[in-house]
């Protein structure tokens, strides 16, 4: 009997991953210093389990069975374990087996799987989570089916395996059930697996943001700190759950602070008040952090807030602390926001947490933020007070450690509080998952992001990323491509969340203008221009104009069928007497608010100068409470599903859901707080008793039914960006309804490459490729290359043009010279012998040796628009699609588009004309217009070789010449390596960094 694994350790496969009820936990290969783990897992299962699990009564394990469940060879016997604080929660098993079901080894391709979860976390998923990660051994060693023997009784194993989305049969035999799994990823096991992530990992943030219980660690004995600052921010705005003051150095004296009870440890709260503590916010010195985060996890604590700083922001030995934390937290099933954090807030009138530094949490609204820096977060809660918008929830990750802005979009996506997302970001741990989670996301509702660190060498300390290496315009552009919004500034991050969040999205990009300021009118117009919207005349009302003149002008425009969106532009006006006057700013924003309600639903976006007034009567607006859903009981999922159903568009051409606001009397603001204010005892005792209500919790009076927020701006620029990329969203909203397919071609030999792909690998042809080899790999996917002959002297030279038929070409093909026409590196239309010879000596007399310049001979090519299509494997973003055309328009200017792969046939439309330049595709100054349906299809089969065969890390087909009719590949290259680990493919885990 073999006592030792014939294989290393698998550590690859050890997973942090997120389970449906948020908890997190470790799936690790089992080892043979797991016996008394298992042992003691074993006994806390049920014997009914036991019972579906071996099919007869199984009191205990028996020596020989300890030992054959912890020795594996990690090829034909594997086994997982899922663990909590160290312990065995759950494991399965997989072993090889013949086609009897006898004990094989490769090449038999079939295993037998089998489950065991403990009774007391059966229903979190973990069966399910588990599935993915050993049939994702499994593939990795070589074994395609899965088979297991289920008892009909054992529902839930049936169906663990039912739902999992693999292709699957079932039998009935002897009196059990007989399922076998093919393991080979379909269409419909990544939605499951993709859909069970979503849930587990918004609820894993809902856990955060809306604790029962918070317990603030380092709440200083005397006045001032961070801690104390924590707990009196989280008082003051009136949270509703039971709030705790932490710190090992309070005496028996001590009992409150503050008003809440006084411990000195998580432990001491759960045994005197029996409650568990949902949420602790960390506020202690780093090197505490550790003892802290033990007593939390022990104690049944379900997320961490940690303030601390110290980590990997200070340098290595901050990022091996760091490290170490996530590790401790997830250890015990917690997540973590921070390290170096600024907090969380929730505007959740059920909950109104405030667990951050921020003294004044922002008024309830629709807008979500996440930032990954502090300061940066107080100028955004800062701004966005000060315009009056409201927040639905604030989070300040930090360091990012764990808890990311992907974790947000997840639960954004299906929050009904939350219409618009706003994201500062200083790195994106998992891009390919970023821009999966963003494009769904927004296809619901905005995303805008920022992202600061944008150069290469500005990463911020603390965020351990994949580096990428294409630039950020590309970065960009790939954002732009999953519907993203992104701005370079705060500025422009408020500035658009104002927009989107209080207007609704406009069905085109027609502008009227009206004020009364021609000039401000005409800058207004040419911003327009500049951004690419279509602006009507101004509509100068004149500096005489009343609230009614804009009233009603603004009144007559949206009602015009021909305007989209409108821009009010307004400056004071000089009274009779030659003095400035701004006017009543209240009755201006009553005016446009009233003409806003009773017309159409369209944008409405307020340029003002000197006229602070109206910008502070717009601000100041209080949405109405929602009223009730017809027919839909209050405060139920239907309710909000009903909420956030599209409402009827205004014309047949809108996108579904985005010609009004979610609800016709508000306009998607946001709603009041709802309901009484807690009150808190004048002493809290130790039990545990809600935090004190709100300073004068008096709401304001509501805007009247039918009012919008209107944004207002002190720029006619910084309105038309704003409104500039409200247009393009929604354009890409009606665009993502129809988001293409990948075409299938026959003529590909997907399996052919396959087999030579793993012939040059395993014969060490990793790089790039000799050029007949390229060649033969594109023209399995129908990329065909025109030939070219080598001509090391002209004789040769001469000899090919004999094969391959004048007119030629005649190219060097040195690195320094490629693609060079510009230094005599390139001559064309060589109609005969005499012709070529010349060249010959003019190419070898100005640019060096034969040996130097490596010349070839290729057959011409139709005149045509030369072109150049790239594909990369970036480490950060995956696989990456680029076009552009050959020369200085893409190498100087950088005139290249990008898309994600694998790309739709809508990208490749798109692609081919995103280009500052594509006018020369489609006949530019009376020109012939090319074949852009050829150039679409080169670039979709570009696109299916790399996707289908990530062992492609880099093609360049330059140049591609396009003419009237088809087009001709000059030159390509192409690059192979062992395929990249990206963390956006395979089982669901957690980052680690």
């Amino acid at each position: 009997m073999r006592t030792q694994p014939e294989h290393p350790y698998p550590d690859h496969w050890e997973a942090d991953v997120v389970l449906r009820d948020g908890g997190t936990a470790r799936v690790r290969p089992i080892t043979t210093e797991d016996a008394e783990r298992l042992v003691n897992f074993y006994e806390q299962v049920s014997d009914e389990s036991k019972y579906y699990r071996f099919f007869a009564p199984y009191p205990r394990l028996s020596a020989k069975d300890v030992h054959r469940f912890t020795h594996h060879d990690y090829v034909d016997r594997v086994g997982l374990a899922v663990t909590v604080g160290g312990e065995f929660i759950a494991t399965v098993r997989y072993d090889r087996i013949d086609g009897r079901g006898h004990p094989a080894s490769a090449p038999a391709d079939e295993a037998e799987v089998a489950f065991l979860v403990q009774d007391a976390h059966q229903g979190r998923g973990i069966a399910s989570a588990l599935l993915e990660h050993i049939a994702e051994v499994a593939r990795e060693r070589g074994i395609r089916r899965f088979a297991a023997e289920v008892l009909p009784a054992n529902n839930k194993m049936i169906k663990v395996f039912r739902d999992a989305g693999y292709t699957q049969r079932r039998s009935f035999e002897d009196g059990s059930v007989h399922l076998t799994l093919d393991l080979e990823p379909t269409a419909e096991s990544l939605a499951v697996q993709r859909g069970r992530e979503q849930r587990a990992e918004a609820r894993s943030v809902q856990r955060l943001l809306a604790p029962g219980s918070v317990a603030v660690i380092g709440v200083g004995r005397a006045p001032g700190g961070v801690g104390r600052t924590v707990l009196r921010n989280l008082l003051g705005t009136g949270y509703t759950g039971r709030a705790y003051a932490v710190n090992r150095a309070f005496g028996d004296e001590w009992h409150e602070v503050a008003g809440v009870p006084a411990f000195r440890s998580v432990g001491e709260i759960v045994a005197e008040t029996g409650e568990p503590v949902d949420l602790a916010v960390v506020a202690v010195p780093v090197e505490r952090v550790p003892e802290v985060v033990a007593d939390c996890g022990e104690h049944g604590v379900r997320g961490l807030v940690v303030i601390s700083a110290g980590y990997a922001e200070s340098g290595a030995d901050g990022r091996r602390r760091q490290r170490e934390l996530v590790r401790q937290a997830r250890s015990y099933g917690m997540r973590i926001i921070g390290p170096n954090s600024f907090g969380i807030i929730s505007t959740a009138p059920g909950v109104r947490l405030n667990a951050s530094l921020a003294p004044h949490a922002p008024e309830p609204g629709r807008i979500g933020l996440f930032t990954q820096s502090g300061a940066i977060g107080i100028a955004l809660l800062s701004g966005l007070h000060r315009r009056g918008a409201g927040l639905s929830t604030f989070i300040s990750s930090g360091n990012r450690a764990d808890v990311s802005g992907n974790d947000f979009l997840q639960y954004w996506y299906e929050d009904p509080d939350t219409d618009v997302a706003l994201l500062y970001l200083e790195s994106i741990g998992n891009p390919r998952k970023f821009s999966r989670l963003a494009r769904r996301t927004a296809a619901v509702k905005p995303v805008v992001v920022v992202k600061g660190a944008r150069h290469s060498g500005s990463e911020p300390p603390g965020h351990a990323v994949p580096v990428t290496r294409i630039p950020d315009a590309a970065v960009g552009a790939l954002l732009r491509q999953a519907g993203v919004i992104r701005v370079d500034t705060v500025t422009e991050l408020i500035d658009a969340g104002l927009l989107l969040a209080g207007q609704p999205l406009p069905a085109g990009g027609r502008v009227a203008i009206l004020g009364n300021s021609e000039s401000l009118g005409l800058l207004t117009y040419d911003a327009c221009l500049a951004e690419g919207l279509r602006p009507l005349p101004p509509l100068d009302l004149t500096t005489e104009a009343t609230p009614a003149d804009f009233r009603n002008a603004l009144g007559r425009a949206l009602a015009d069928d021909g305007c989209d969106a409108v821009v009010v532009t307004a400056i004071p006006w000089v009274g009779e007497n030659g003095a400035t006057e701004s006017g009543d700013g209240e009755v201006l924003a009553a005016a446009l608010r009233e003409a806003a309600a009773g017309s159409p639903a369209k944008p409405v976006a307020v340029v003002h100068v000197e006229l602070g007034g109206l910008a502070s009567a717009l601000a100041a607006v209080k949405p109405a409470a929602k009223p009730a859903v017809p027919g839909v009981k209050a405060g139920t999922q239907a309710e909000a599903a009903a909420r956030r159903a599209p409402a009827a568009p205004e014309r047949p051409h809108q996108p579904p859901g985005l010609g009004t606001a979610p609800d016709s009397s508000t306009g998607g603001t946001a709603p009041s707080p709802a309901g009484p204010s807690s009150t808190a005892p004048s002493s809290a005792g130790r039990s545990g008793a809600p935090a004190a209500a709100t300073p004068g919790g008096a709401e304001a009076p509501p805007a009247a039914p039918g009012s919008r927020r209107i944004p207002t701006y002190p720029a006619a620029e910084r309105a038309v960006r704003a409104l500039s990329q409200a247009v393009s969203y929604a354009q890409w909203r009606r665009h993502a309804a129809e988001p293409g397919r990948v075409p299938e071609y026959d003529d590909i030999d997907e399996n052919g490459a396959a087999a030579q792909i793993e012939r040059l690998l395993g014969s060490g042809g990793g790089g790039t490729l000799p050029a007949a080899d390229a060649l033969e790999l594109l023209a399995r996917y129908g990329i065909l290359v025109r030939p070219t002959l080598p001509a090391p002297d002209p004789e040769a030279a001469v000899h090919a043009a004999g094969l391959l038929g004048y007119p030629v070409a005649l190219k060097t093909t040195a690195p320094h010279l490629r693609h060079r026409a510009d230094l005599g590196g390139v001559r064309l239309d060589l109609a005969d012998e005499a012709q070529l010879r010349q060249a010959y000596t003019e190419l070898t007399d100005l640019l060096g040796k034969p040996l130097e310049l490596q010349p070839v001979v290729q057959a011409m090519a139709p005149r045509g628009v030369d072109t150049v299509v790239r594909a990369v494997i970036d480490p950060a973003v995956g696989a990456v699609l680029s076009f552009g055309l050959a020369g200085a328009a893409s190498e100087l200017l950088g005139d290249t588009s990008h898309r994600l792969v694998p790309a739709t046939d809508r990208d490749a439309a798109e692609l081919i004309r995103a280009i500052r330049t594509a006018p020369l595709l489609f006949g530019w100054r009376g020109s012939s217009p090319v074949d852009t349906p050829a150039l679409e299809e080169l670039l979709l089969r570009v696109s299916r070789l790399v996707d289908d065969h990530p062992e492609v890390v880099g093609i360049s087909l330059e140049p591609v010449v396009v003419a009237q009719h088809g087009l001709s590949v000059l030159g390509a290259s192409v690059r192979l390596a062992p395929p990249a680990t990206f963390t956006d493919l395979g089982p669901r885990r957690l980052p680690s960094y």
